[in-house]
């Protein structure tokens, strides 16, 4: 949460809004729409004596803290736009709602509308907002405060720093996988041969008007780091926007920038980022504040922790294993779990905050029914290959996450067990995966990523 500003919604934030609005634009608003969403963002029409202003109020996280403050967000954002890049004007802070008001921007994310050709024009658009960044002076940002490394030769991993420390400041419980992730990173951490830059991390974030205007967004990860970093991020994101061949894209950035990208470099960023959605949200699926989206927080961790697993094995190159599907079980309890799926999937409502919540519901619903089906047989697998490991069987899940977890950080050093520890987590993700939602939904779908190998 930034400092210490409370949650407000509802419409105690759009009185201030509308209040602030009116005092540091001049505007009178005219509609105030709440995005449904995991976090609080408002979308605000309002008329001023220059004409209609479209904005977005963009506020804190519920359920994890950011890695960098919002402040720092809004900073970062106003410093490009004065830079020249194309992201949304930034138009101020309201204190009161811990929140910053910037301009809303037209267009779509994906490419559903376009041909091939002019999703490669798009992406080449975003490719040239990349390379201008990656080409502003630091000094402002440096002088803003904008995080930065202790050297130009730590700016490759300052980021994977942050996210580590939040990690660590927010776990309560044991999690051997993060720890065999963060250990084998710290023996393979990428170079960045002094490079350093304005980064926005989180890549591939863009809005486009039919493959025109395409405007940067959500650059909440923003720093001074090292820009194969960009290069990396959006990868992850292609599973589903599909930005094309990323072999073509480094070839452009090159083009553009009239330097090499270091591809090395690059596929070490990308098994970090992959790491990051575990690390910023697995405290919040063993204790979910409320408001928390935590079906959603679950597919991400669970999707985003077979990417990690693949992608070691990729750098590494072996191959992974497989895991059986467990067959579902006749309980018990089923018709009580699938009637409170029935029940949730036929609420009807137009409010667009109960829709959200109604649906965050169902699929919570629909992954305690998966749970019931096959949660046991997941468990005693997961057991039973901690236990071929170890060369003793723990009784209980929570015996296993100390065991395990006792026996990585003792590995961390030297990593003498790094393929047998791989191959089991990659087996305990696809059992984890497993349980997102019925067999063949979208939520238990894993949707494999471009190989670095096409982009060598």
């Amino acid at each position: 949460m930034d400092e210490t500003t409370p949650q407000i919604v509802g419409a105690e934030a759009e009185r201030i809004i509308t209040d602030w609005v009116a005092k540091n634009l001049g505007g009178t608003v005219t509609s105030i729409v709440t995005q449904p969403r995991w976090r609080p963002h408002w979308f605000v029409e309002a008329d001023t004596s220059e004409g209609p202003l479209h904005l977005l109020v963009r506020g804190d996280r519920v359920d994890t803290e950011l890695v960098l403050p919002l402040r720092h967000e809004m900073t970062f954002q106003d410093l490009l736009h004065q830079g020249g890049v194309p992201v949304p004007k930034i138009y101020g802070w309201i204190d009161e709602l811990g929140a910053f008001v910037g301009e809303a921007v037209p267009g779509r994310p994906d490419f559903a509308n376009l041909t091939d050709e002019q999703r490669d024009a798009t992406v080449d658009a975003y490719l040239e907002a990349l390379a201008k960044i990656h080409t502003l002076p630091i000094e402002p940002f440096v002088e803003a405060g904008i995080m930065r490394a202790s050297s130009p030769e730590r700016a490759a991993l300052v980021g994977m720093d942050r996210f580590e420390e939040l990690y660590r400041s927010q776990k309560v419980l044991p999690n051997p996988f993060m720890e065999f992730c963060l250990s084998w990173f710290h023996r393979h951490e990428p170079e960045g041969h002094g490079r350093e830059a304005p980064v926005v991390w989180d890549s591939g974030q863009i809005h486009h008007v039919d493959g025109t205007d395409v405007v940067v967004l959500d650059v909440e990860l923003g720093h001074l780091g090292d820009p194969m970093m960009d290069l990396a991020g959006w990868r992850m994101r292609d599973s589903v926007l599909k930005f094309g061949d990323f072999n073509r894209i480094y070839a452009k950035y090159e083009e553009l920038t009239g330097q090499p990208v270091d591809r090395e470099a690059i596929q070490l960023h990308h098994i970090a980022f992959t790491f990051s959605n575990a690390l910023s949200f697995t405290h919040a699926l063993r204790n979910p504040p409320p408001g928390s989206d935590f079906t959603t927080n679950l597919q991400w961790c669970n999707e985003t922790n077979l990417y990690a697993t693949e992608a070691i094995a990729e750098y590494l190159g072996v191959e992974l294993p497989t895991a059986e599907l467990p067959e579902a079980r006749d309980s018990r309890f089923a018709p009580a779990y699938n009637h409170l799926v029935g029940l949730l999937r036929s609420m009807e409502t137009d409010d667009v905050m109960l829709k959200y919540q109604s649906r965050m519901a169902f699929r919570l619903a629909r992954h305690l029914v998966r749970v019931d089906e096959i949660g046991d047989a997941v468990v005693e697998a997961d057991l039973d290959d901690i236990g071929e490991l170890l060369g003793e069987r723990p009784s209980t899940f929570k015996e296993g996450e100390i065991a395990l977890e006792a026996f990585v950080v003792a590995d961390a050093a030297d990593g003498r067990y790094d393929l047998e520890l791989l191959n089991l987590f990659h087996r305990q993700n696809l059992r984890a995966q497993m349980l997102n939602g019925p067999a063949g939904s979208a939520m238990a779908r894993h949707i494999p990523l471009q190989p670095f190998q096409a982009a060598r």
